[in-house]
């Protein structure tokens, strides 16, 4: 009986010690197995958010001197045109993330006609400037939509201050359709910001002390002049667009208008009161 007892004191610690070492070592060859995996997945995605980054700069490089779109050849066009796919490409099939679209986006490049053509008019026509354009989204607390206004900044030399003299404002709601694409309904048109020049703020009152109170009434009319022109009725129907979202992150934004209508090219600005 001792000596069994013995033998059992002798062998079943053996086993278990063994079963032990075994079971330490296969956790360990587990943990390191998914240390590996998990620095190798780390390294991956690095190397990717390093590779869009990269491209994200090549498309920016590509556009710098461009004036926005109006010069550009058709080689040109086709270089930037495959620079946005390589990067629309990182965000191909996600659904929007309309707290990353809301907040100001400033206009980089685009090869819409109708935007062109106020480029192209500024170019040729003297009395006439455009400065910058942005694209304000309201969305932060909906779920399917919500409200964005195209800001143009324009003067008249001379008479305005150069390139922000007055704001053209054009609203719409928005609403999403897919995964990718908005619809938008314009509602209003809308001028105000209207900031004289010096020149003609000293046609109307003169520096030279007593100004009159009529003076002093038409530089504050015209400093807080506002119209807003609506573009529905009940006789007239909305007008409206389909506007694709092709990539979007916290700094840039990338999107094609539907149809034929040109492409987009914004980067992250400053908040816009309007």
């Amino acid at each position: 009986m001792i000596s069994g007892f013995s033998s059992a004191l002798c062998v079943r610690p053996i086993v278990s010690f063994s079963n032990t070492i075994r079971g330490v070592h296969n956790h360990g060859r587990v943990t390191c197995l998914a240390t590996s995996m998990s620095s190798t997945s780390m390294t991956v995605a690095r190397d990717a958010e390093n590779e869009l980054e990269s491209r994200k700069y090549e498309l920016l490089n590509i556009i710098q001197d461009t004036q926005r779109g109006l010069v550009t050849t058709a080689d040109q066009r086709s270089t930037i045109e495959e620079a946005m796919v390589v990067v629309e490409g990182f965000d191909a099939g996600k659904e929007i993330d309309l707290s990353k679209l809301d907040g100001t986006w400033r206009l980089q490049y685009t090869s819409a006609p109708d935007v062109l053509i106020l480029f192209e008019s500024a170019a040729r026509l003297p009395f006439f400037q455009v400065g910058q354009i942005f694209q304000k989204f309201e969305c932060q607390n909906e779920s399917n939509g919500g409200l964005v206004r195209n800001v143009i900044k324009w003067s008249v030399p001379r008479l305005l201050e150069e390139n922000e003299g007055a704001t053209l404002i054009v609203s719409a709601r928005f609403s999403c359709v897919s995964a990718r694409n908005i619809y938008l309904k314009f509602e209003e048109i809308g001028l105000q910001n209207i900031n004289i020049s010096d020149d003609l703020q000293a046609v109307i009152a003169p520096a030279i002390l007593p100004r009159s109170f009529l003076s002093l009434q038409i530089l504050q009319f015209i400093r807080t002049f506002k119209a807003q022109v609506p573009v529905t009725s009940p006789e007239r129907q909305s007008v409206g667009g389909l506007y694709y979202l092709s990539y979007l992150d916290k700094n840039i934004l990338l999107g094609r208008a539907v149809g034929g209508g040109g492409v987009f090219v914004f980067t992250r600005a400053q908040s816009l009161i309007c």
